[in-house]
């Protein structure tokens, strides 16, 4: 069964919270990681770097999503992941740079919130076959 995307309304009111759910989220992340770095160089903790980079990171998310939904839906399971730990290959190497581990970690947080926020508003656009692993033998 072909899968295809349905971007409505729904979705993009649905995506518009995610960004303020991510935003929130990483806000408090970014006061938290401030909070325990001490004497570090505080890289992407300011509003300044971490708002529009949540914005860019759902906007890419939402266009990777309908790509790979439209193309190859499986892949999803394997892909998000795939690409969330990518995302912290930068972070990790921040601590060349001088960072803190509450820097770095808190990059990495932001990351897997700006990830958590796309799955949860796009999900839903899947069909429910790829949604959910139906046992063999059964039916809806």
């Amino acid at each position: 069964m072909t899968t295809i995307p349905k971007p409505t309304a729904v979705t993009a009111l649905r995506l518009g919270f995610a960004l303020l759910a991510a935003a929130a989220a990483n806000t408090v992340i970014a006061l938290g990681a401030l909070a325990l770095d001490d004497g570090g160089i505080g890289m992407g903790l300011s509003p300044a770097s971490y708002l529009p980079a949540t914005a860019a990171g759902l906007l890419l998310g939402t266009i990777g999503w309908f790509v790979l939904a439209r193309r190859a839906p499986h892949a999803l399971r394997v892909v998000v992941p795939a690409v969330l730990v990518l995302t912290w290959v930068p972070d990790l190497l921040l601590f060349a740079a001088g960072a803190t581990a509450a820097n770095v970690f808190g990059l990495m947080l932001m990351h897997l919130v700006v990830t958590t926020a796309v799955v949860a508003a796009l999900r839903p656009t899947l069909a429910p076959a790829e949604r959910e692993v139906q046992p063999v033998g059964t039916t809806d």
